[in-house]
């Protein structure tokens, strides 16, 4: 399991994260919200060792996280940035590879887990095609795709690190794409994803931290925080809050 206690992060003389206190718990999809500079990225630059903490730290399996070598915390935990460049003209079942990189498990079997993770991201009639050649959403899926290909097929024990892996996608590939990221979270893996959109956080994640100024404002069910005065308070956006006719999710309604 991944865990902050305390962290804290400075960049120069501005703290941009303050007593964040986490548990990224396995079989849990846990939605990060905040407005622009909330300290989001951040957080998720903490999580996964790219930023040291200034105070506090970030475990994994109750370790230190630099504590780990690359090749086991690879085992462990994938990101999946915000954006993700590659120049050269890769084949896309190449670029989804790459996240096999960190294990031993043979042509075969990697060749087995890469179709299944293009399945996973609604990315398989890609395969064979340059990775230069595709749209922005299609490289963001390719993407996707790798990291889900790093820790397939997700289980007790590996974390998943994802920041708005939605936000080149159309509505129907929003959907698909969380619906992939659920169900890697139901085989057991623990995922934290930052979205922006709140309806996509309401209906797909089981808890939701609300960020403000690098401060934790809110942590717990979709329907404990995504309610009228905490989004006010955080956005400065005046909502209605009801129950999603069928599936009773909330469903946030700008006034």
């Amino acid at each position: 399991m991944l865990r902050t206690e305390n962290l804290q992060i400075r960049r120069g003389q501005k703290r941009v994260l303050t007593d964040v206190t986490l548990d990224v718990r396995p079989g849990e999809v846990l939605g990060v919200l905040g407005p622009n500079g909330a300290g989001k990225s951040t957080l998720l630059a903490a999580l996964c060792g790219e930023l040291a903490a200034t105070q506090g730290q970030v475990l994994l399996d109750q370790q230190p996280l630099n504590h780990w070598k690359g090749v086991e915390r690879a085992r462990r935990l994938a990101i999946l940035p915000q954006t993700s460049t590659l120049d050269f003209a890769f084949r896309v079942e190449e670029v989804v590879g790459m996240g096999r990189l960190p294990h031993q498990t043979g042509t075969v079997r990697d060749a087995e887990i890469i179709c299944a993770a293009l399945e996973a991201a609604d990315v398989g009639h890609l395969a064979g095609r340059s990775y230069l050649a595709l749209s922005g959403g299609e490289r963001q899926r390719v993407h996707l795709a790798r990291v889900l290909a790093q820790l397939w097929p997700g289980q007790n024990g590996q974390t998943l690190l994802l920041d708005e892996p939605t936000s080149m996608l159309d509505p129907l590939h929003q959907h698909t794409t969380l619906k992939a990221i659920r169900t890697f979270a139901d085989r057991g893996a623990a995922v934290l994803i930052i979205l922006h959109d709140l309806n996509l956080a309401a209906r797909y994640c089981d808890r939701v931290l609300l960020l403000e100024d690098g401060h934790p404002r809110a942590l717990g069910s979709p329907y404990a925080v995504l309610q009228p005065a905490p989004l006010k308070a955080v956005f400065g956006l005046d909502v209605l809050v009801q129950a999603h006719p069928e599936l009773g999710h909330p469903v946030i309604i700008a006034r």
